[in-house]
């Protein structure tokens, strides 16, 4: 079905339309619409025209409503002021147009197949440590933007660049081969399966080891140090052992991404060894096309703006003096293979705000190069930090940074909590489901709901809480609608044009009818906070609307199918959008 008009798309094309009627010179004046609470609607354009044509304001408004025809969509246009036109739609418009988003799948929200493609790189652990709290916003903050992306008709590539490669790898790796079985799992000569846990738990165990080795013993470490170079060499013993912790790390990071509900495919798992066999070649077309140049021996790129304490250039260090590739090599190859070998139009980088300088040099280089240009862009989606509810970084008791796998554990036994308290027949297994959804779904949503750009605080009992902005609150609205369908008997959702509305079941209408319009504002510009807002705003309305219009207990029976509709289109909004953010809807809580 092809997308619905909102009505304030259709409102503009009235407003267009009497403006070229009672101006012919307008062109294509703006009429600056906005929703207001003065009516549905306030057009403030006019001023501006006026001004450009030096007439009277008022006067010109006055022509402008004369001189748009009938029509069943705005009931009232009163000039105000100066000459700002309040708009009021009709009571059957509102409900013509939610019934024909109601008749679609995707609730009439516009899809364009031919949008681009989009590389996301989100979701970064690193090779044999363990995640943090640092970990979660990229993830969290990515996939989202991931499901808005494609629901809006995006091609999204998911890149999940690991931190897999490194001098670190040389200590790990001839400590292995020195002991050897420090990464087995054997049960009586049988591979066994094993948790995300234990193999986080034999990897901690095997770099605390290592690490001591090294610090405590020079011959370990001159050995360690050679193992570097096999490795950077293609080594095949050493490949093969590198290739044990990578897979060792990732049963430990999927368990992770697991328990977030969020879905991590092995393809696109690209980490920064995945890059190696282009750093040579992107560092020869740098310095041979004199992006890059030399300075003390390393291959650097220089930026008027990009100045040290001293005052003197900083530079974007490609290769260092020594040979070895530093980040910048590593990053840049990566936009060369994303542009050039999955055609993308759009990076798309979920990374840390402390990391916004090394960005930008790398994204300047990259344009100076001519491998991203005015057909291919790249944007950090910078984020914040997350604070603990002191206002500092989030660190244990013992200043150390928080697991995040027990951050999600205490979200989900808080929930579980909550929803034992609230819940009517429910089974313990059904109590731990619903606990688990609806602990994840509070960590997720108090991450998106805060604009990405923002630091936040981490107060699990705020998250977890059935009042204010929460999930929790959106998803008891949902699970409080789906209440009221099973409840509805022989009774149906049906929509009923001809039927008057109150205040509240208007406000409600046209917050409904504004999705379509704010996922492709949030698709835009990067912003799943604003789909969050709106979800929020939505469960409120409809709140409103509970509070205040019997539904199963209305005047007539078309009034009960008007307002089951009004509940039922409210559900499959709130279950669309969050699902869009990675949050479950559970029917019942």
């Amino acid at each position: 079905m092809a997308s619905v008009p909102s009505l304030a798309s259709t409102v503009q094309q009235r407003l267009a339309e009497g403006l070229s009627a009672a101006v012919p010179d307008a062109g294509t004046a703006d009429p600056l619409l906005r929703r207001s609470d003065r009516a549905d609607f306030q057009a403030n354009g006019i001023l501006a025209l006026a001004k450009r044509l030096k007439g009277n304001p008022r006067e010109l408004a006055t022509q402008v409503v004369s001189a748009i025809p009938a029509n069943d969509v705005l009931a009232d246009i009163e000039v105000s002021g100066p000459g700002f036109l309040n708009i009021t739609v009709s009571d059957a418009a509102i409900v013509r147009t939610l019934a024909a988003r109601a008749a679609d799948a995707r609730l009439g929200v516009p899809f364009n197949p031919s949008a681009g493609t989009t590389v996301i790189d989100y979701a970064q652990p690193n090779v044999a440590k363990e995640m943090h709290v640092g970990h979660l916003r990229s993830a969290v903050i990515g996939a989202a933007m991931v499901e808005i992306l494609e629901f809006t008709g995006e091609t999204v590539v998911r890149r999940h660049h690991i931190g897999d490669w490194g001098t670190q790898f040389g200590m790990l790796i001839q400590y292995l081969i020195e002991h050897p079985h420090e990464l087995d799992h054997k049960a009586d000569g049988a591979d066994v399966e094993v948790s995300g846990e234990e193999a986080m738990s034999n990897l901690n165990r095997l770099y605390k080891a290592s690490r001591a080795l090294f610090d405590a013993d020079e011959e370990f470490k001159t050995r360690a140090r050679a193992r570097v170079v096999d490795l950077q060499a293609g080594d095949p013993e050493t490949l093969a052992l590198w290739q044990r912790f990578v897979d060792e790390s990732k049963i430990y990071f999927y368990s992770v991404f697991e328990k977030l509900d969020m879905d991590i495919r092995d393809p696109d798992v690209v980490g920064e060894s995945g890059y190696n066999d282009m750093l040579q070649e992107t560092c020869s077309l740098l310095e041979e096309s004199g992006v890059a140049v030399r300075s003390e021996g390393a291959l650097c790129v220089f930026f008027d703006d990009v100045k040290g304490p001293d005052g003197n250039p900083t530079p974007l260090i490609v290769q260092k003096s020594d040979g070895g590739f530093g980040y910048a090599a590593t990053d840049l190859s990566a936009i060369r293979d994303r542009v050039g070998k999955l055609n993308a139009s759009t990076l798309l980088y979920v990374v840390d705000a402390r990391q916004s300088l090394h960005f930008k040099m790398v994204f300047e280089t990259a344009r100076r190069a001519g491998w991203l240009n005015d057909d291919v862009k790249a944007v950090q989606l910078a984020f914040g930090t997350v604070l603990g509810k002191d206002g500092k970084p989030f660190k244990t008791r013992e200043g150390e940074t928080v697991r995040l796998v027990d951050l999600l554990d205490e979200a989900i036994e808080r929930a579980s909590a909550v929803v034992r308290e609230k819940a009517q027949d429910l089974s313990e297994e059904e109590i731990a489901e619903r606990g688990t959804q609806v602990g994840i779904g509070a960590v997720k949503y108090a991450d998106l709901s805060t604009s990405a750009a923002r630091d936040y605080k981490f107060d699990l009992d705020q998250m977890v809480s059935l009042h204010g902005d929460t999930s929790v609150y959106l998803q008891y609205a949902y699970a409080r609608i789906q209440s009221i369908l099973r409840k509805a008997g022989d009774a149906r959702p049906a929509a009923h044009p001809e039927l008057a509305l109150v205040p509240s079941e208007r406000a409600l209408g046209l917050h409904l009818d504004s999705f379509g319009d704010l996922l492709q504002e949030t698709a835009e510009e990067f912003a799943p906070h604003k789909l969050a807002s709106y979800l929020y705003q939505l469960a409120s309305h409809y709140t409103t609307f509970y509070s205040e219009c019997p539904v199963l207990k209305a005047d007539t029976p078309e009034q009960v199918e008007n307002r089951l509709f009004l509940c039922d289109l409210t559900a499959r909004t709130l279950h669309q959008g969050m699902a869009l953010l990675g949050i479950r809807t559970p029917e019942r809580l």
